[in-house]
């Protein structure tokens, strides 16, 4: 044969050989493929879908967030997309695939707002923390504006007792021992404030806001040192062009927001002017309070590994007032008595704040990194001079029952920095869990320079009357300190979630640490949190929770009053150490279905025993602590909610707390200054059967009144109880403008989306309700308790316009 012939029949065998491969089909193989789906939380993404890119070929996350299907393929490559609403799509290429693949993925959540959507569920509360509604906000009938503060006060466990302050109570613990997180950064407040009108903007910015949840106890070791609550506000990274301006008579806001895949950029101007509102107070005068700030959301995703995003925010606060007069009418129907004050002098506060907070986030298939740098700045000052010159007398009778004056003087200055580094991770593994870790480094400095008396007359003797020796003022305070400190903490926690079979049990164990460099105090914090879905009902949602709260000293609680020569002088305790809570919750959830619309009971047991405590006063928003820890005490309660749509289409709840907390003084049990037997809040929204241009939203408070007493006393004399803070609080709003509804006839042009007209009636029944107490003394010593009231009912006229299409 030869070579020609031999090449021939080689081609004829390859040609053969080719044919056959083309001809008979490869045999498949089959390739199983399990995993988790979670959030960026760490929680479970249920009812997801995980399908096989252009096949049939799919599955649906369980309540674990769990999958598992089996794949037959001739490929080399099988592409996976992971798809859940309200959260971003994944996808997913494996490239030779073994015959079984474990996957874990992350779907972090959407920031697409999904028009037209009726999700008729209740979100399943798993852990320590609820998530709130978050929508409408500026819709309410509000006297801070609508703030996300006055939507915490309506929630379970939560009261305020002045409209005029965005602070709050929980569970017996006061204003400082609440946390506040945006975007995962710990939000700190000036320190001076002493009344609610001199207060500014919160914060937080309702139009900015993404999503919101809140924890009245029980949460776990990632949230920082406080006893009482946490606040979680994430903010929204915008898609597309949006707009809001906001007007009434109590201020006026600008937002504007725009973003892509990549970048996003959100900002807002903010006034408020409460002098409408201070209008009504019983003290007559000039009133010019003016707050401004501008805040600041910008946000780079360069890829799906990176996210980098920065808040910054410049407060401008500014309160001024020169009293003229009041008169005061009080008592009872068989002894009314009239308070009359004619003033002279003046008060002109400063509050201005400087916020930036640079949040990097690297994210991997099963891992999360967080780097988080934060600075707070606060200049404020203090100052006023007020003679005062009052008659007390009895409304039926010409004799006066006491008559005196009232000089009062301050000059406090105060200045704070607190700069935090700090770092993070989450782990997803198979087999223990979630994991998460942090570190975080604090550095705080104060200077304060603080310089206030008061002195009174009566019936043309100083008080106190002293027949010797030189005057002396009834209260007079100096202080000239400087303070700089380190905290350092950590904490691990993790999170495991198994089946059993009566049901889905979840598990949240962590310990948090923090050194302290102010006292080398070290505190170790142990917290559990489980939870239990029944297999025979997954309507029911059973908690427990535990743990040893700690709350690090800020300078407020660390400042000792001494009498020295008749003045208080003020020193730094270097002995004083963190406060402690140690808490126990137990809860549950009932979802359920009634008149075909969703509805959930939430109910809580708590006992918080408490020692180590730092006691302290509260003369309106002011709180002034003894400086020293010498006292121990426990508060208890139950705590009740109904949320769902009392009206189809809107979220609506109903509260209701019972609570006692008490603290042993010196051996003598007293009630703390926050204890409340009852607290009643209704939080209602309407809208009007087929009319969608209609809104309404309705808050109703009824809360037992709080202990108080004299002017700078002990707490052993705060046992007088106030009235019940009692309020009403209205708003309709009607839409004028609506593009949508006659794009025809506005064309391609239309500058605005859509444009709102509100009425709100704050305070709509008129009462009057006590904030603090005005004491006065006669020469024998007798004092008199003058209530101030708060504001009265007041009209609110406001429009919000909403820009682009």
């Amino acid at each position: 044969m030869n070579k020609a012939s031999r090449i021939y029949g080689a081609g004829r065998m390859l040609a053969l050989l080719l044919f056959l491969c083309l001809a008979i089909p490869l045999q498949a193989r089959r390739v199983h493929i399990y995993g988790r789906v979670y959030d960026e939380a760490g929680q479970p993404v249920e009812l997801a879908t995980v399908n096989e890119e252009r096949t049939l070929h799919s599955a649906m996350t369980n309540l674990k967030g769990e999958y598992s299907f089996n794949i037959n393929t001739q490929s080399d490559t099988i592409r996976l997309v992971f798809r859940m609403i309200g959260h971003e799509t994944r996808r997913h290429t494996l490239v030779s695939p073994q015959d079984t693949v474990n996957l874990n993925i992350m779907l972090p959540t959407s920031n697409y707002t999904l028009e037209n959507v009726d999700i008729r569920a209740n979100r399943r509360q798993t852990n320590g923390m609820q998530q709130i509604e978050a929508q409408g906000l500026r819709f309410n009938a509000d006297a801070n504006g609508g703030s996300v503060e006055s939507i915490i006060a309506s929630q379970a466990g939560v009261s305020t007792h002045n409209e005029l302050s965005s602070q709050y109570n929980v569970r017996g613990g006061n204003f400082d021992e609440n946390s506040v997180y945006v975007n995962g950064t710990e939000i700190l407040r000036p320190l001076l404030v002493r009344a609610g009108q001199q207060e500014g903007l919160s914060f937080i910015n309702p139009d900015m806001v993404e999503s919101i949840k809140f924890s009245t106890g029980g949460w776990g070791v990632s949230y920082g040192d406080r006893m009482s609550s946490v606040l979680d506000i994430t903010y929204r990274k915008p898609k597309g062009f949006e707009s809001v301006l906001t007007a009434s008579l109590l201020g006026a806001s600008a937002y504007v927001g725009a973003g892509g895949d990549k970048f996003s950029f959100s900002g807002s101007v903010r006034y408020k002017t409460t002098g409408y509102l201070l209008g009504t107070l019983d003290t007559k005068g000039e009133y010019d309070p003016s707050f401004l700030d501008y805040q600041t959301y910008i946000s780079w995703t360069p890829n799906s590994k990176w996210d980098i995003g920065f808040i910054g925010n410049a407060a401008v606060n500014r309160y001024n007032f020169t009293p003229t007069d009041r008169s005061t009418s009080f008592g009872t129907s068989d002894n009314p008595l009239n308070f009359k004050v004619y003033y002279e002098g003046w008060e002109s506060d400063k509050f201005n704040t400087l916020f930036g907070a640079l949040d990097i986030k690297r994210i991997q298939d099963n891992s999360i990194y967080r780097f988080n740098l934060s600075t707070f700045e606060s200049h404020e000052s203090e100052s006023y001079d007020i003679l005062s010159q009052y008659w007390l007398d009895d409304s039926g009778a010409d004799d006066k029952m006491a008559v005196g004056s009232f000089m009062q003087h301050a000059r406090n200055r105060l200045k704070s920095n607190v700069v935090t580094a700090k770092i993070s991770g989450m782990h997803e593994t198979a087999v223990a869990g979630t994991i998460g870790w942090g570190a975080e480094y604090r550095y705080e400095s104060v200077s304060d320079r603080m310089r206030e008396w008061e002195m009174r007359d009566s019936a043309g003797y100083t008080l106190p009357y002293t027949q010797s020796g030189p005057m002396e003022m009834i209260y007079a305070l100096k202080s000239v300190q400087e303070l700089s400190n380190s905290k350092v903490s950590t904490y691990v926690e993790d999170t495991y979630r198994f089946r059993l079979p009566a049901g889905i049990i979840t598990l949240n164990a962590g310990v948090r640490g923090t050194w302290w460099s102010w006292n080398k105090e070290l505190t170790v914090s142990p917290r559990l949190i489980t939870s239990f879905v029944p297999e025979s009902n997954e309507n029911l949602t059973f908690r427990f929770s535990t743990g040893i709260y700690y709350q690090t000293p800020f300078y407020k609680e660390i400042k000792d009053t001494v009498n020295v020569g008749g003045i208080y002088q003020v020193n730094l305790n270097s002995n004083i150490r963190s406060q402690r809570s140690i808490q126990v919750v137990l809860g549950g959830d009932y979802d359920f279905i009634a008149l075909g619309r969703p509805f959930k009971f939430t109910t809580e047991i708590y006992y918080k025993k408490l020692d180590r405590l730092i006691p302290y006063n509260v003369d309106n928003v002011r709180i002034v602590y003894y400086g020293e820890n010498c006292a121990y005490g426990y508060a208890a309660g139950i705590d009740m909610k109904l949320y769902g749509e009392f009206v189809p289409g809107t979220a609506s709840w109903l509260t209701f707390s019972l609570m006692d907390t008490r603290e042993n003084i010196g051996g003598k049990w007293l009630p703390r200054p926050t204890d409340q037997l009852y607290n009643l809040s209704l939080y209602f929204t309407d809208v009007f059967p087929r009319r969608d241009y209609w809104k309404m939203s309705l808050r109703c408070s009824l809360a037992d009144g709080l202990p108080f007493g004299p002017t700078h006393s002990g707490r052993e004399q705060q046992t007088f109880r106030a009235p019940a803070y009692k309020r009403v609080d209205i708003g309709l709003s009607y839409k004028i403008f609506d593009y949508s509804k006659h794009p025809h006839i506005y064309g391609k042009s239309g500058f605005f989306k859509d444009i709102w007209v509100g009425v709100d009636g704050l305070n709509l029944l008129g009462i009057n309700n006590v904030n603090s107490y005005y004491w006065i003394t006669d020469i024998t010593n007798t004092q008199f308790a003058v209530p101030n009231y708060l504001t009265g009912r007041q009209f609110n006229v406001r429009i919000i316009a909403n820009l682009g299409k």
